[in-house]
């Protein structure tokens, strides 16, 4: 690079970290590993719709794939809460090298996150073992979208039964990634209903955190119905539950917690990482291709490199803000921030992707050019959320309305419930609708209420 076209390592360095953080070598490391190997095998895993999983592999073997364990079982003891930049500035990294990747990342650390937080001293001993000493793979499944839509042949919902020591779950969910090759999956179950987190009208105080072993029997995939344009990688296809036995020891958290601690707020900008590292690897591209071309002094390719220079220091800038407010404990802000950082990223992204094609050209998009499969996966993956839902999220934050900063919903508020003000999360214990017996959080080691402070995390 000449003049003041820096990488976009340097450019982290520089205007990032300040002073550079303790976990700035896991970030290193990462990139390493992304640059050396995972970028080269991005495009076979895309042709061929399979999951990276010797990406996963090496992140084993260089003891990465345990970010969000916390350091007392082995892991590194990243998330919100505890230097929440360096995980997802390893997000980023791996994203600008896959962003199929990058999404099976994030289910896993997530997970760790909600185990780390919610879980029982019991299953964190059990369950952060497997991640540790053998490279167990997680997920965290919640689709079961109730709209249909044209040519749809199938209808996705789950329901849940009460049977001696446990619980029975019947049916299906949509967009299981990682499907075929997660060890485990933290699953989002409304047990009043179909619909999982997102879509259900049922009562969110009776939404179950459910630890599945996948490797039962009654767990099946059909691939068929994953054929996407992009995250073809993610292997996100739908999953079937037939008379799957959850025991009672595998239920995480009390129900309904999920939603009225609005955990999904930790998420979210985690999605906007995927999307910055996206965006970080189409202006590599257009750099390189600028040069290659010597159309270095055309003023309106300066105009867009400008551009993307700058939409993408802003994404980071506004990254590393909402990862401090989640460190420094103002957690209202925090969850306040989750949609405005949201928002943000997905148009920055997406803004800066149109100035790489369109200061490359068309050529841009044809194979073996990355930006062809970047175009594809961004398209794809900005869709987990209705982006006029987030900004009017937003909106209704401003101007002290009724709002619900989880998942957008403009007719429930932050805690799932139907239209209510969402300043203060409920702490009214919640009830198990399918046995009608006493509240989780009784159980010796489960963690009872709002648990961030106190988190291993």
């Amino acid at each position: 690079m000449t003049g003041s076209q820096l990488p976009i390592s340097e450019m982290e360095a520089s205007i990032l970290h300040d002073p550079p953080r303790a976990g700035s070598h896991h970030v290193e490391r990462i990139r390493d590993l992304a640059a050396r190997l995972f970028a080269g095998r991005a495009e076979g895993y895309d042709a061929a719709a399979e999951f990276p999983a010797q990406d996963f592999d090496d992140l084993y073997r260089a003891s990465l794939l345990s970010p969000c364990v916390p350091e007392r079982y082995g892991g590194l003891g990243l998330g919100p809460g505890h230097d929440t930049h360096t995980l997802w500035l390893m997000t980023v990294e791996l994203a600008r090298a896959n962003m199929s990747l990058a999404r099976c990342w994030e289910g896993h650390v997530n997970s760790q996150v909600l185990i780390a937080a919610l879980g029982s001293n019991e299953q964190k001993e059990r369950w952060f073992e497997g991640i540790v000493s053998r490279g167990d793979i997680w997920v965290a499944w919640s689709g079961e979208p109730q709209a249909s839509v044209p040519g749809q042949k199938t209808a996705f919902g789950t329901s849940l039964e009460r049977a001696p020591g446990g619980y029975i779950l019947r049916g299906t969910k949509a967009y299981a990634t990682s499907a075929g090759h997660a060890r485990r999956a933290i699953l989002l179950v409304n047990a009043a209903g179909p619909g999982g987190a997102r879509h259900a009208t049922a009562s969110a105080d009776d939404l179950f955190l459910l630890g599945c072993d996948l490797s039962q029997p009654g767990v099946s995939y059909d691939s068929s119905w994953w054929n996407p344009i992009g995250m073809r990688a993610t292997v996100s296809y739908m999953a079937r539950f037939d008379d799957v036995f959850i025991p009672e020891e595998d239920v995480i958290g009390r129900s309904g917690q999920y939603l009225q601690e609005s955990w999904q707020t930790r998420f979210s900008p985690h999605y906007a990482a995927t999307f910055l590292g996206g965006a970080e690897a189409a202006y590599e591209y257009a750099l390189a291709s600028i040069h290659k071309q010597k159309r270095a002094g055309d003023p309106y390719v300066a105009h867009r490199i400008a551009a993307m220079s700058l939409n993408i220091e802003t994404a980071h800038l506004w990254l590393k803000h909402v990862a401090d407010l989640w460190d420094c404990h103002p957690i209202e802000e925090a969850k306040a921030a989750a949609p405005k950082v949201r928002y943000l990223i997905e148009r920055l992204a997406t803004e800066t992707l149109d100035h790489c094609i369109r200061a490359c050209g068309a050529r841009a998009l044809l194979k073996p050019s990355p930006v062809e499969r970047i175009y594809r996966d961004l398209s794809l993956y900005v869709r987990h959320d209705n982006a006029d839902h987030v900004l009017a999220t937003v909106g209704q934050q401003l101007l002290g309305e009724k709002h619900d900063h989880s998942f957008f919903d403009p007719a429930r508020d932050a805690s799932g419930n139907g239209a209510s003000s969402a300043s203060s999360p409920s702490t009214e214990s919640s009830r198990i609708p399918v046995a009608r017996t006493a509240s989780l959080t009784a159980r010796e080691g489960r963690t009872a209420g709002p648990s961030l402070h106190g988190a291993d995390t």
